[in-house]
């Protein structure tokens, strides 16, 4: 219960809602040296009781709804982009040159799933786009080296290091003293007034009428977005014209919303018809990259009295790489979690991309706390978390252990994710996903809408 209390406390949260989440413990669910099963765990349990309380909240009820964690389905939706199938496919997940490589002292991850950074990667090594080229380059050259120079060119490779010495780099010293969760009001202007829900109707929706203009990519920032699509909200996904998302990926994260394309310079005047009459956005870019497009959470506040600004970033928005861009892969190799988790001949890796999913369903639950929070006390707000501050969670704050006196049940095994998967027709074909792990006594199972081709849909709310 710890984790979870100290999740729920990073959020706001009234410590008295606690008793409301129970738990189903299921050994052998995603098995690590580090606690990741806790730490999943306390990220959609959190999420959950924030969804739960603010349902409670626009419904009139007199208690929250309990809360139902359950480590199978957890798990299986920590690696939901490896259970999804179209038409039978399964989809490609890392690049060839997205891996762990040889240097001449030590390891180096790169990360080059999208066109743009594998360019930037074997520009920077002076190398042509092929394995064999990139491995020979490396192995002789530092570590460190290669991390700056591709950087320089706006690529993304990080090098190996022990948690010691990440601890010791000023990165990660400007992250350990950051909280968990970053949040706070921006004004005191009046939020817009949202109707209350209808208690006696099921399944309950405590995001029901709400609109989130989604500016995410990857998988952290859709997750919290599918979640809050998962809970009622039209999620309207914006991507720039010629920056087109991974299809797999896509399709993953994309179920409850739509997806548009605009230009935020050509396009400017139809985003500011869409800013106008939204509720949240969420940005999931590197710190300071949008705000030239009038998107820092200030400057939204300010056209958008009563908004709610959701922001998410690989290294945080602090720190000499808080303008660095980043993804799982990497901050699990910089953070020293590779190392923990692999051996003195290779290194190893979570048995999930944990840090996006676990950043992800705790980016929805500071948003839907923070919907909560100004139901009482008005104010746009501002929500922030970072991927390495979530690692630095995971490495050392966070307890391994059963569910303690989180009202868990008898310990299952986890065996097969087949009651946590499902199946539906889309445009993109016929779809095996995994079930959503958000769960709360009247909320919802599933999603209403299965994800469509990337960019299909009109720049308009429903």
């Amino acid at each position: 219960m710890t984790d979870i209390k100290f999740a729920w406390s990073a959020l706001g949260g009234d410590p008295a809602l606690l008793p409301r989440v129970s738990t189903v413990v299921r050994e052998g669910a995603l098995q690590g040296r580090l606690p990741v099963r806790e730490l999943a765990r306390a990220c959609v349990g959190a999420c959950a009781l924030a969804a739960a309380e603010l349902g409670a909240r626009r419904a009139g009820l007199t208690d929250v709804p309990a809360v139902r964690v359950d480590d199978g389905s957890v798990a299986t939706a920590f690696v939901s982009e490896r259970h999804l199938l179209i038409d039978g496919r399964a989809p490609v997940t890392f690049a060839p040159l997205s891996r762990f490589w040889r240097t001449a002292d030590g390891w180096l991850r790169t990360h080059a799933n999208y066109p743009h950074h594998r360019a930037r990667l074997v520009g920077a090594l002076g190398v042509p786009e092929d394995p064999a080229s990139v491995e020979a380059a490396l192995a002789e050259r530092s570590a460190l080296e290669v991390e700056a120079a591709v950087y320089a060119a706006g690529g993304l490779a990080v090098a190996l290091r022990t948690p010691k010495e990440w601890a010791a780099h000023e990165q990660g010293a400007a992250v350990a003293g950051r909280p968990l969760v970053e949040r706070g009001r921006l004004d005191s202007a009046h939020a817009r007034v949202r109707a209350p829900l209808d208690c006696d109707r099921a399944p309950l929706l405590p995001a029901a009428g709400l609109r989130v203009l989604d500016l995410t990519r990857v998988i952290a920032g859709p997750v919290a977005t599918r979640t809050l699509a998962l809970l009622g909200a039209d999620v309207l996904r914006v991507d720039a014209p010629r920056l087109p998302e991974l299809p797999d990926q896509h399709a993953d994260t994309g179920f409850g919303k739509r997806s548009t394309t605009l230009d935020l310079v050509a396009d400017r005047r139809a985003f500011e018809e869409l800013l106008a009459a939204a509720d949240v956005v969420v940005t999931g870019y590197r710190p300071g990259a949008l705000d030239r497009f009038g998107l820092s959470p200030e400057a939204l506040a300010e056209r958008r009295p009563g908004v709610v600004v959701a922001q998410l970033s690989a290294w945080g928005a602090y720190g000499p790489w808080a303008e660095r861009r980043g993804f799982d892969s990497l901050v699990q190799a910089a953070t020293g979690i590779a190392s923990v988790e692999g051996t003195a001949q290779l290194p190893g890796a979570l048995p999930a991309q944990a840090l996006d999913h676990g950043t992800g369903y705790l980016l929805a639950a500071a948003v839907l706390r923070a919907l909560t929070e100004q139901s009482y006390e008005e104010g746009s707000r501002f929500v922030r978390l970072a991927l390495a501050r979530t690692a630095e969670w995971l490495i050392n704050g966070i307890e391994r252990g059963g569910a303690g006196d989180s009202g868990g049940a008898g310990d299952t095994a986890y065996d097969e994710p087949g009651p946590w998967l499902s199946e539906t027709d889309s445009a993109l074909g016929r779809l095996r996903y995994a079930l959503p792990p958000v769960s709360f006594a009247g909320g919802p199972v599933d999603w209403t809408r299965a994800p469509g081709p990337w960019g299909s849909d009109s720049a308009r709310w429903i």
